[in-house]
């Protein structure tokens, strides 16, 4: 706030970090409004306003189009400036750092299965487990947590939106603009809580040959106390809605509202309904609304969260159903948001991995625009000659090859030097990327600009490597509980969609392991491994994860166990020792031994089994 009349006001928030571009906050604090048109959008909330406008600012730094913003300010001028990709550089190695080589989906207990009779909690695991990986294969999960993550990285932001495909008979997952999100957080409740509420809106152009006006579009996900059924309809102007569905009235009875499959009434006249994933009934659902506005009927001063219903147009869903508060029947709204860092105690955003470079950033492209100037009076020296005139009696004079002078007795020609200027800015730009590396906690090594035979050795790197460490450390923190609740929702909407494979399952806690981000020693890792697992210090189990983890192909970790254990037979001979049972050493080897076969029974051949002709032979043979 200002203490003084014509002050400007200094606000500090999450996307402070922005304030000393003149583009982005003027004299009230506000954005350009020409730069950021989206962001005073009459329906934008006011409190989002600056959001918006960071997450485009962001985004032209990561696309080389800062300049172009600058010009709506500052005049064509802006555009001589140079950028050579250092922030998207900087993007792409934090981003492959965070994600590191692969990611895994684990269920804990899963790996114990060869020792787990079928109905127990590690058999679950091991059936989920498998359930999880097939799906992520089917939805290109590793594609679509690098499209999210980027966003993240970039703009602060990532969010994921999930829904039952029947058409697939799986659950889909779609990726989000954090443009697009809204949010309804309560003022009494913590920002970090999940929120009640969930808009995902953003404007249509104009189609005009579809006669299509600019639009705006909204889809709501809102959690509520379940209500009766209701049923697609028309109002009276014709327009799609959906409608409570009534009971047919008797002479007893009057017509009264219906209620879901499932749903029952309490004493206090509450409806409750106990879900597939629940063992206690719930109260609440989620409601999912999509519906359109033309911009031209929003007059007064409505913002994404109280836009006139009677105005809206209701879609269809493929199944025919109107999407005007159609119950999910799911006691959660499936959307995860993403942030790249922790937030702060009052705030919900994450913050980009560029905030804190991008003057270092701006500093860096004006370096390389004037290097480019100075390149070129490098290249194409200024020459002052005095006296004499250019071959030819040529008025203006410009250097080229073979251009011939002739000077008089006395006559000198000087060149104007500027490559030490040139020399100077190329050390500058060198400390300015260094700078920008410090800040942002990425050494040289992993920019490549270090020669790895420079490194003295390898205790060394990895000591270098340590504010890498921290910096990974920290971003994968949120992400870890975000990507569990994925897999949570995942399970849940299965489940929901009654597909048969995942009868009988009873949702397990997932995780989505990044894999390892530096380089590994893996014959070191190996050694060690091999070493624990024969002392008896460390599970075979636990050696198989950490080979997987420092880089070795194991597509699954029971089966690699398995595949060990069948060719242990001096660990099977000593098992047997120890237990006596041939059935432990079967388990053991993965294959079928009968301890105790039963031997064949002998028949003795009788004299009335004999033939007359051999009696005669054999008696001959006794005379």
């Amino acid at each position: 706030m200002s203490l003084f009349s014509g002050v400007k006001n200094v606000i500090i928030d999450a996307w402070g970090w922005a304030n000393y571009k003149p583009i982005y906050s003027d004299t009230l604090g506000m954005p350009h409004r020409r730069a950021f048109s989206e962001a005073a959008a009459s329906w934008v909330p006011v409190d989002d306003e600056r959001r918006l406008a960071a997450y485009k600012l962001l985004a032209a730094y990561a696309n080389n189009q800062v300049a172009e913003l600058n010009e709506l300010r500052d005049g064509p001028g802006a555009r001589d400036h140079r950028e050579y990709g250092d922030p998207s550089m900087f993007v792409e190695t934090i981003l492959a750092n965070v994600l590191g080589r692969e990611q895994t989906i684990v269920v804990p207990g899963a790996e114990q299965t060869d020792i787990a009779p079928a109905g127990t909690d590690q058999a679950m695991a091991e059936r989920v487990q498998t359930l999880l990986r097939d799906w992520a294969d089917d939805e290109l999960l590793p594609i679509k947590v690098l499209q999210t993550e980027r966003k993240a990285v970039t703009l602060g932001d990532g969010v994921y939106l999930l829904a039952w495909d029947p058409a697939k008979q799986r659950v889909r997952l779609k990726t989000y603009d954090p443009g697009f999100y809204y949010p309804v957080l309560g003022e009494d409740g913590d920002a970090g809580d999940y929120p009640q509420r969930v808009h995902l809106a953003w404007e249509l152009p104009e189609d005009t040959k579809r006669g299509l006006k600019r639009r705006l579009r909204r889809i709501t996900y809102e959690l509520d106390w379940i209500g009766p059924t209701t049923a697609s309809g028309v109002d009276r102007a014709g327009r799609p809605v959906r409608a409570t569905v009534m009971s047919d009235p008797t002479d007893d009875t009057p017509a009264a509202p219906l209620l879901g499959p499932g749903d029952q009434v309490d004493d206090t006249g509450g409806i409750s309904r106990t879900y597939a994933w629940n063992d206690t009934p719930a109260y609440r659902t989620c409601y999912l609304t999509d519906a359109t506005w033309d911009l031209g009927d929003l007059k007064a001063p409505h913002d994404v969260d109280d836009l006139p219903l009677d105005k809206a147009r209701y879609a269809t869903s493929p199944s025919g159903e109107v999407l005007d508060r159609l119950d999910l029947y799911l006691d959660f709204i499936p959307i995860v948001h993403v942030p790249n860092s922790v937030p702060d105690a009052e705030e919900h955003w994450g913050t980009s991995s560029l905030a804190k470079v991008l003057q270092v950033f701006d500093e860096l492209s004006s370096t390389d625009t004037d290097s480019a100037k100075a390149s070129a009076t490098t290249g194409s020296p200024i020459l002052a000659i005095t006296g004499g005139r250019a071959s030819g009696g040529r008025s203006e004079l410009a250097v080229a090859p073979g251009t011939v002078f002739d000077l008089p007795e006395g006559g000198r020609i000087d060149a104007v030097d500027t490559s030490p200027q040139l020399a100077e800015l190329r050390n500058q730009r060198a400390d300015l990327s260094e700078r920008a590396a410090t800040i942002a906690r990425l050494p040289a090594v992993t920019l490549g600009t270090i020669n790895p035979s420079e490194v003295p050795s390898g205790y060394a790197l990895e000591i270098s490597l340590g504010p890498l460490d921290s910096l990974i450390g920290v971003m994968r923190l949120p992400r870890t509980p975000k990507y569990a609740l994925l897999l949570k929702f995942v399970q849940r909407l299965s489940l929901a969609g009654q597909h048969p494979d995942w009868t009988g399952v009873r949702p397990q806690r997932a995780l989505l392991a990044f894999g390892p981000y530096t380089p590994t020693d893996k014959a070191a890792v190996l050694d060690q491994v091999t070493k624990a697992v024969e002392g008896g210090v460390m599970s075979l189990e636990t050696g198989i994860r950490i080979l997987t983890e420092a880089g070795w192909p194991m597509d699954d970790a029971d089966t690699e166990i398995q595949a060990i254990q069948s060719r242990q037979f001096e660990q099977a001979r000593l098992l047997a020792d120890a237990t006596g049972s041939t059935q432990a050493v079967g388990d053991y080897l993965g294959i079928d031994i009968d301890p105790h076969p039963a031997p064949p029974v002998l028949q003795l051949p009788t004299s009335d089994d004999v033939a007359p002709e051999v009696k005669d032979q054999k008696q001959e043979e006794v005379d």
